[in-house]
């Protein structure tokens, strides 16, 4: 399972999680999580059309995403669309399907790894309940044969 952002070191978690498939057998799967910051109880057509505009950029970010997860394993992944909190949407997530057996992170470069690396390694560390991987980020040099 990898969760998708926006992140630079995104492709590096892609690319460590097709590798891995490819060489256990198994199936990539994307998680989009998003939040709408806006509130209009008021206006509920512009609530709904901020929805709507949210949910379908997190389909067409997961598309994009899938395509490179087919080119390098060959198989379609499982993708995801939630609304909520990016962390409390995985949990949930795993939770719901046991078949997924592994998380793919990515560090971020520099001395923060990033909130959900933070997250899963510091505070909520074992809750997942299930192995997390941590891979390094854009900026870090990962020799492929080790993969």
């Amino acid at each position: 399972m990898i969760v998708v952002d926006d992140s630079e070191e995104l492709p590096a978690a892609i690319h460590y999680a097709c590798r891995r498939a490819r060489q256990t057998g198994g199936r990539v799967g994307l998680l989009y999580a998003y939040q709408i910051d806006t509130d209009f109880h008021h206006w509920m057509f512009v609530n709904e059309m901020v929805e709507r505009e949210a949910r379908q950029y997190a389909e067409d970010i997961l598309k994009l995403h899938a395509l490179r997860v087919v080119q390098e394993t060959g198989r379609r992944p499982e993708t995801y669309v939630r609304k909520g909190n990016r962390r409390e949407e995985l949990f949930k997530l795993v939770k719901e399907h046991p078949e997924i057996s592994v998380l793919v992170l990515s560090a971020a470069p520099g001395k923060k790894p990033g909130p959900l690396v933070e997250a899963v390694t510091g505070k909520y560390a074992g809750k997942i309940g299930i192995p997390v991987t941590v891979v390094p980020g854009a900026d870090q040099v990962v020799d492929s044969g080790q993969l």
